[in-house]
């Protein structure tokens, strides 16, 4: 019998995500949404390539799962994000009734973690902290660069 991926490996698909966004000058958050143990989207932040603030990794790969999908609803996908969904993005994910959301670094200053009143829908779970250590060195990284650069 196969063995079932962790969150481990589907993590790692979601940093080399955020290391093309880091290489792009973006900040480096990577993700990818994965669907009975297969990766069906993947997505990083295009916030500046775009000038659209609204360009997060999340809301990439929602756009992109849906369309592989057919549907709306993502209710059978799980999502590996690096970073802490926003608030933004956490509403876009419950519209879209994920069924999991694991992440990685947690957003201390806009995570929806950060919220009293859930926003997610009920159903979904979310796990944090998975590979935190190496998301957030990835942005401590960029943004030291950038403060430097200035």
């Amino acid at each position: 019998m196969i063995e079932p991926l962790g969150d481990e490996h589907f993590m790692k698909q979601a940093l080399q995500e955020a290391q093309i966004a880091y290489d792009a000058e973006e900040v480096p958050v990577g993700a990818v949404i994965v669907c009975a143990d297969r990766i069906i989207a993947r997505a990083h932040n295009l916030t500046e390539r775009l000038t659209d603030v609204t360009a997060h990794a999340e809301m990439q790969v929602i756009t992109a799962a849906a369309n592989y999908l057919g549907g709306k609803y993502l209710q059978q996908c799980i999502l590996y994000v690096t970073l802490e969904p926003c608030v933004m993005c956490a509403g876009a994910l419950a519209w879209s009734q994920i069924g999991k959301i694991v992440f990685g670094a947690y957003d201390q200053k806009k995570g929806f973690t950060l919220l009293t009143d859930p926003i997610l829908h009920p159903r979904t779970k979310f796990v944090g902290g998975v590979l935190g250590d190496t998301s957030a060195a990835l942005l401590k990284r960029f943004f030291e660069a950038r403060r430097k650069n200035r």
